[in-house]
């Protein structure tokens, strides 16, 4: 009765949203965060778990990922995997800035968020010092675990539409910072980076 009753107060807005009744938006959001294509960006040992992210044990095609695209024109996630040196950063800014809207950005590992254990003048101290970052994965190096992890959190960032509120509120990247202790706790961090 009380689905009637909305349906004849209200018409097709009383109807809880589905595929007849969704709203264009929402469906974008959803196809979006199900055909995200990576643009690799390996560096360093991380990119080697990054490579097992995408081979068979871990297999990333189950999010439509399988394929890393080597052009940014194809790519809306880019995955900074391992220390970028200064010689290094205008290139990344270089391919980011290829990639088509709306983009999002992974840094993946200590040495890709923060310098990790190279706190000299050649190696940048993070990453989002050229890029805005939306998800930071920690470890050293992070393993296919974590990436995966990081790869849903940003997924459903996308599909509920948090992820562009955070980018307005940190006027740049996201900032959502996983937690070390594994996928079960998520902190975020808004404005900390």
């Amino acid at each position: 009765m009380g689905l009637a009753q909305n349906v004849l107060d209200d018409g097709l807005g009383g109807l809880d949203h589905n595929f007849i009744t969704a709203r264009v938006e929402d469906l974008v959001k959803w196809a979006r965060s199900r055909s995200s294509w990576a643009a690799s960006f390996g560096l360093a040992c991380c990119a080697i778990e990054m490579m097992g992210t995408g081979a068979s044990h871990y297999d990333i095609s189950r999010f439509g990922m399988e394929v890393f695209r080597a052009s940014p024109r194809q790519a809306d996630i880019m995955i900074v995997a391992g220390r970028v040196s200064q010689k290094m950063a205008p290139v990344l800014r270089q391919v980011y800035d290829q990639m088509m809207e709306p983009k999002w950005v992974i840094s993946m590992g200590v040495c890709a968020s923060s310098g990790g254990m190279f706190n000299n003048y050649a190696i940048v101290q993070g990453v989002d010092q050229i890029v805005p970052v939306d998800v930071y994965a920690p470890g050293c190096p992070p393993t296919p675990e974590t990436l995966i992890h990081a790869i849903e959190t940003l997924h459903q960032l996308i599909e509920d539409g948090e992820i562009m509120r955070r980018r307005e509120a940190n006027n740049g990247g996201a900032g959502v910072e996983l937690d070390a202790q594994g996928p079960s706790a998520i902190s975020v961090a808004l404005g900390s980076k």
